[in-house]
């Protein structure tokens, strides 16, 4: 699976989160037509994740905001009532596009070898087509305040979360041979984030983002996987 071909599979644009958004907000958004609300909601990520990116998140004023996405201060106000909540907003969305791609593409995959196969390439192409969130998320988190601060914690918990367990289970079955599966989950972690907050070394490079996902899944597999009797599939990997 390419990144085209996960692109496809996988509605997760800034135009569908900014539709999931106004389908669960409908009842706070004050703009009722849907094209319209959608719209505006793309102009004002885009412009929150330009700014963020380029001066921080916590030194964005509105009025930034305001310039950035061509909106008023009262168009602004039919979608948030201030930053934390446009803050949250964001990071809530991003996170459950997150969650809810990871469950799709594992879902019904039962060998572990395979499925960490497919974990690994789902998330970086996950970065890479939501590159500029990630990076926002990873980067503005020592600003957040305290409540959104713990949410990204736990966000980045449970993605470890779901390669520790699928490590746990091929260890279970004989497929992956390792002393400490939380800590490999850790290190496939880091690996993944820095993919998407150094795209500048992998472009200069000329690595493509698939290729960086074999070399992840081919560390992984040196590293860890073993050998049952009827043998790991190297197409797995």
């Amino acid at each position: 699976m390419d990144l085209k071909s996960f692109e496809k599979q996988v509605a997760v644009s800034t135009t569908d989160i900014c539709r999931e958004i106004f389908k669960n907000r409908s009842h706070s958004i004050k703009i009722k037509k849907e094209p319209v609300a959608v719209g505006n909601l793309v102009r004002i990520f885009k412009a929150t994740l330009k700014l963020a990116n380029q001066k921080g998140f916590h030194a964005m004023s509105l009025r930034d905001l305001c310039a950035e996405s061509g909106m008023s201060m009262g168009g602004l106000y039919a979608y948030f009532k201030n930053k934390e909540e446009l803050l949250t907003l964001i990071q809530k969305q991003g996170r459950a596009i997150v969650a809810r791609v990871m469950d799709d593409r594992l879902a019904g995959i039962e060998d572990a070898a395979e499925a960490l196969a497919m974990a690994i390439r789902s998330h970086l192409y996950l970065s890479e087509v939501l590159q500029p969130w990630f990076f926002f998320s990873y980067m503005e988190t020592r600003f957040f305040h305290a409540e959104e601060g713990k949410r990204a914690i736990a966000g980045e918990l449970q993605t470890e979360a779901i390669f520790s367990g699928i490590l746990e289970r091929g260890m279970a079955a004989g497929a992956f041979t390792m002393k400490d599966p939380l800590l490999v989950a850790a290190a496939i972690k880091a690996l993944l984030q820095d993919w998407y907050l150094k795209r500048w070394k992998y472009k200069g490079r000329r690595i493509s983002v698939e290729t960086y996902a074999d070399f992840v899944i081919s560390m992984v597999r040196a590293y860890g996987a073993g050998r049952t009797d009827k043998g790991v599939k190297d197409d797995c990997f």
